[in-house]
């Protein structure tokens, strides 16, 4: 069932919650959503151990555009409406662009009580090509020509997608879906920023003071693995770095669910007990 709350500006963000135990909430990269990505199917693994909160990022779903214009900000201020549904405190786990934007919300809000990334998709060294300094203006021209299959043509492209691979994506159902949040690609390339284009992350760019789960797949491209290495170079020391045997950006949710259980589990083994 679908719920909504609302964000700082205005904005009502659309969430579901399964399940029972410490909040846990999900935060989605690119393009996917409560109805569309892997977020749904984590949630009900996990939903054994937590209160699993999935939301739809702005223009995604069921949930709008925003009151205001798009902004960082405001997709972190959608966190922290999620986590005042969920009582004040959560968890937080994030994937690709999702894990900058938790990244984000953890440097700014006070709530989340532990963090969890999966390949965070920088560029930090020359193993994969620098993304181009406008590529976040290509898309835009790209959504504002009303053309979104360009869009994610060009996004799908940048990400190693084979030619033969986008031609096969443009005939099944799912493109479809893909064009109606390619407008939202924008965003997510402007929440990377500049560390795309093959130099180290600024040490300063994060202030995470919770414990941290850095994670990557053992079968994904060098160029995330060597970005979750130094995302959690940068995160500093309550951050562990694991590579996931196996895995690729697109992660089997069962192997995910076991290492989100044993790393958030944690505190609650180290709370100690009540007063």
């Amino acid at each position: 069932m679908t719920r909504f709350t609302t964000s700082a500006d205005g904005t009502e963000v659309a969430y579901s919650v399964t399940g029972a135990g410490p909040a846990l909430i999900l935060v989605d990269g690119a393009m996917c959503h409560r109805m569309f990505g892997p977020s749904t199917e984590l949630a009900s693994v996990l939903d054994k151990n937590f209160t699993v909160y999935t939301y739809d990022r702005r223009g995604r779903g069921e949930t709008g555009d925003g009151v205001t214009p798009w902004s960082l900000e405001r997709e972190v201020e959608d966190i922290d409406a999620i986590v005042k549904e969920a009582g004040g405190s959560a968890f937080v786990f994030g994937v690709s662009s999702g894990a900058v934007l938790a990244m984000e919300a953890a440097t700014r809000l006070p709530g989340i009580a532990r963090l969890a990334l999966y390949e965070a998709p920088f560029v930090v060294d020359d193993t994969y090509p620098a993304r181009p300094a406008d590529i976040a203006q290509q898309m835009d021209r790209f959504i504002a020509d009303g053309n979104p299959g360009g869009a994610v043509t060009a996004f799908m492209k940048m990400v190693g997608v084979p030619g033969f691979g986008i031609v096969m994506m443009k005939l099944m159902p799912p493109w479809k879906k893909l064009k109606q949040v390619a407008p939202t690609l924008p965003n997510d390339l402007r929440i990377l920023g500049d560390d795309g284009r093959g130099s180290k992350l600024p040490a300063n760019r994060w202030n995470v003071k919770v414990p941290t789960l850095a994670m990557d797949g053992g079968k994904s491209p060098q160029y995330l693995r060597n970005a979750m290495k130094n995302v959690a170079e940068v995160l500093g020391p309550d951050t562990e770095y694991k590579t996931l045997p196996g895995q690729t950006h697109m992660y089997k949710p069962s192997l995910m669910a076991v290492e989100l259980v044993e790393f958030f589990s944690r505190a609650q083994r180290t709370a100690g007990p009540i007063a």
